[in-house]
């Protein structure tokens, strides 16, 4: 049962990212009357606070090896707490400290779950050998998806069940409660020995590798992060297939958790290098496509939420898995590499957001409302063709890396 335990903690983690940047420009715009751009501001300074907050994290796990399972209930409460919190705000005049506030909470508790997750790749395995972290990794990467799919359809399920408004004051209590199940369901993961290793130094991590990867796994990041964050955006206003929102983003996250045991399969077949530079080309294909789709493409927009989902599951699964083989290889402290890997990966979604909705709030993009032809293009622009752009680059990155570091 230890694999099934980790999956159910990644699931519960996912909540907190990607479907985070999913709901809440919707919600602050619709619900709290908080505009895009400040929201994008807000996100960015939270990122600015994990810049010195992940890292710390990180040290902390590596210096307290026996205290991780303390981290982890302290992680679970924080989303248990945080969750109920921000989807039960209200409109007012106190509405933006406050939620700053609770997003400090969810997003430190989100820091400290997922950087113990990743760190801890040796300690979770049956064996800290690279076949074995790939197999971890699936099954880590699998509860993601299913998280993340549950989180991103949960509010439209209980406003069908009849929970009021858009379903968020539900959907809160439902995280919450999630939390607190996981938080007791998987105490024995945590009860393992910690397996340890060497202090991180900057020289470690380059001589390992790992920073190259590091560097990889930061740009390619930004293109999933603006397309997660403009996601109903673009399938609301530019596609104009609103009922369809939630079907299409069950498609792409259920398309990325199928995929995720094929990759690691294949990986173990021909290397990681070779099989994420597979995937890539596909995600490149796909944003590429969503660039000329127009209103009521729900075919051709099926087929590529089909495609990029796919990917995105190679994502996942590889490029987490190359890094914890890397630092194991060395034999290093991977908590504090996973504390910045984790601020890395968050600054990609804070950055799109701070990027790309301030960008379309300048071009007279308005959510739900009639938009000019120039809103709705600079929105294909910001969803499809900057991804695609971005894609290329880390495409061109990937050819970069050393095959005998990808290998599994």
């Amino acid at each position: 049962m230890l694999y099934p335990r980790v999956s159910l903690y990644a699931m519960m983690l996912a909540s907190a990212g990607i479907p985070l940047y999913i709901h809440l420009p919707q919600f602050a715009s619709v619900n709290l009357g908080i505009g895009l751009g400040a929201l994008g501001g807000i996100l960015l300074g939270i990122r600015l606070f994990d810049l010195v907050q992940d890292p710390l994290i990180g040290w902390a796990i590596d210096r307290w090896p026996g205290a991780q399972l303390w981290f982890a209930l302290l992680a679970a409460g924080g989303l248990a707490i945080g969750f109920p919190l921000l989807f039960g705000l209200a409109a007012g005049p106190l509405v933006v400290p406050k939620l700053v506030l609770i997003l400090l909470l969810l997003f430190s508790a989100y820091s400290l779950g997922m950087i113990l997750l990743y760190g801890r790749s040796a300690t979770l395995a049956k064996r800290a050998a690279p076949r074995e972290l790939l197999t971890l990794a699936a099954f880590r990467e699998a509860g993601m998806l299913s998280g993340v799919i549950f989180a991103s359809i949960a509010p439209g399920i209980l406003v069908a069940l009849g929970a009021a408004g858009q379903g968020y004051a539900a959907f809160g209590l439902v995280l919450g409660g999630f939390a607190l199940f996981t938080a007791a369901a998987t105490r024995p993961v945590w009860m393992r020995s910690a397996v340890t290793g060497q202090p991180l130094s900057a020289m470690a991590l380059t001589q390992a590798g790992a920073l190259r990867l590091l560097c990889l796994a930061m740009l390619n990041s930004l293109p999933v992060a603006l397309t997660s964050t403009l996601f109903l955006f673009f399938v609301e206003d530019r596609l104009n297939l609103p009922s369809y929102a939630g079907p299409l983003l069950v498609l792409f996250f259920l398309c990325a958790g199928l995929s995720v045991p094929l990759w690691a399969r294949l990986s173990q077949r021909i290397g990681a290098k070779q099989t994420l530079l597979i995937a890539m080309p596909l995600a490149i294909a796909s944003f590429a496509g969503a660039a000329v789709l127009g209103p009521g493409s729900l075919l051709g927009f099926a087929v590529i939420c089909a495609v990029s989902g796919a990917t995105l599951g190679a994502d996942m699964v590889l490029l987490p898995a190359m890094f914890s083989i890397a630092l194991t290889r060395a034999g290093l402290n991977a908590s504090a590499a996973f504390g910045i890997w984790s601020f890395a990966g968050k600054l990609a979604l804070a950055l799109a957001a701070a990027l790309a909705l301030p960008l379309l709030e300048q071009q007279g993009f308005r959510p739900g409302t009639d938009n000019s032809p120039q809103a709705l293009s600079a929105l294909a622009v910001s969803y499809a063709v900057l991804p695609c752009v971005l894609k290329t680059a880390a495409f061109a990155f990937a050819l970069t890396l050393p095959s005998e570091r990808a290998t599994a």
